[in-house]
């Protein structure tokens, strides 16, 4: 099977005056007279043959009075000729561009189709400036680097190593375009909350069955959840962030994790939407996280662990967590409140009251599907 044929795309371009010289040679005459029966100076002329001037309207009507063939004839030379300059003009500033591409996860964008597959070779990397451009919504690196670099004030980072512009920004990105293909109503804090007490009542059923409740739940509320590919550079699992002062985003990423984890992310998340969004500065933050770091400093973090522990185990259950030393015991108690027992063995190797190796059994392993289906 033959592959399709690339789009026609010459290396150079050719103004209209190139018609109109032939047009005119055909019939003898000179520039001189071609200018007088045109109404133009020879200046005029020069520079229009040239492709030094835009061939305008009032121009294709009088070469369509004068030379024949009609103003649209004309006309479209001239739009072909500016969108082959426009072109090669575009593929010589990609190609002073392409040092960009170093501080991009390429590799990473081409595995989720974010951008087309290429070699990083000297003649595909022009493209590839292009193709980045593109899916970060950018005119030049410039743009990028005052955008997506500018929200780097925005960031509350978990962790210290969570630094790579590149990586963040890109994984930022897949999210934001999940999102901007879907429509919603106005973020409503009583049924965000409402929405999560029915979500932890969740936690036992499989993937496929709570994952669009849950999407459909949050979207009521006016919270969008994105499920995105992970980018390890990026070192983060899940952000919560507001894309406009009343629509809030929850984006995880899909890391092959264990449910525990994946839950304690969704509820981490969940906690800063609704404790840490009481003004619009509050709403410029955006909290990356990774529930691998070590205990963070950060009173927001640290309140939004405390917060998605207590949901998921509520305060007055803990102290009978050091008295689950059996499987039994674990399973009895996660029924008793409503989770997951692998929620249970989670938590209680978090505080340290098992050894990391105990009871991972218990605990559910699974992947999503990306989707945007609300």
């Amino acid at each position: 099977m033959t592959e399709p044929r690339a789009p026609f795309a010459p290396d150079w371009a050719l103004p209209p005056g190139e018609s109109i010289l032939d047009i005119a040679d055909e019939r003898g005459w000179t520039q001189a007279e071609l200018a007088q029966r045109l109404g133009y100076s020879e200046k005029h002329i020069s520079q229009l043959i040239n492709g030094k001037v835009p061939l305008t309207v009032d121009a294709a009507q009088r070469l369509e009075r004068v030379l024949g063939s009609t103003m649209d004839f004309w006309l479209t030379l001239e739009a072909n000729y500016q969108k082959h300059k426009a072109r090669l003009e575009a593929a010589q500033r990609h190609a002073g561009w392409v040092s960009w591409l170093e501080e991009l996860p390429i590799k990473e964008l081409m595995a989720c189709a974010a951008i087309p597959k290429q070699r990083l070779d000297s003649r595909h990397k022009p493209g590839l400036v292009e193709s980045c451009l593109r899916f970060f919504g950018v005119a030049s690196p410039d743009e990028w680097r005052a955008h997506y670099g500018g929200m780097q004030v925005a960031f509350r980072r978990s962790r210290a190593d969570q630094s790579d512009v590149g990586a963040i920004s890109a994984w930022l990105r897949l999210g934001e375009q999940q999102a901007e293909k879907l429509d919603g109503p106005k973020y409503d804090k009583v049924s965000f909350e409402k929405a999560l007490h029915m979500i932890r009542g969740m936690t036992c059923e499989p993937p496929d069955v709570f994952e669009p409740k849950m999407r459909t739940l949050l979207h009521g509320a006016g919270v969008l959840l994105v499920l995105v590919p992970a980018i390890p550079r990026a070192h983060v699992s899940g952000v919560a962030r507001w894309l406009n002062p009343t629509r809030a985003l929850i984006q995880l990423s899909l890391y092959g994790k264990t449910n525990d984890k994946f839950w304690f992310s969704f509820f981490h998340e969940a906690a800063h939407i609704l404790l840490h969004a009481n003004s619009k500065e509050d709403k410029k933050s955006i909290f990356l996280d990774d529930p691998n770091a070590a205990r963070t400093s950060d009173p927001r973090e640290r309140e939004a662990n405390e917060w998605a522990g207590n949901w998921l185990i509520p305060p007055q259950h803990v102290q009978t967590l050091a008295n689950l030393k059996t499987r039994t015991a674990v399973t009895d108690f996660a029924a008793r409140i409503g989770v997951h027992p692998g929620i249970v063995v989670g938590r209680l190797q978090h505080d340290k009251l098992i050894e990391p190796s105990w009871m991972n059994d218990l605990k559910q392993s699974f992947r999503f599907e990306a989707s945007v289906d609300g």
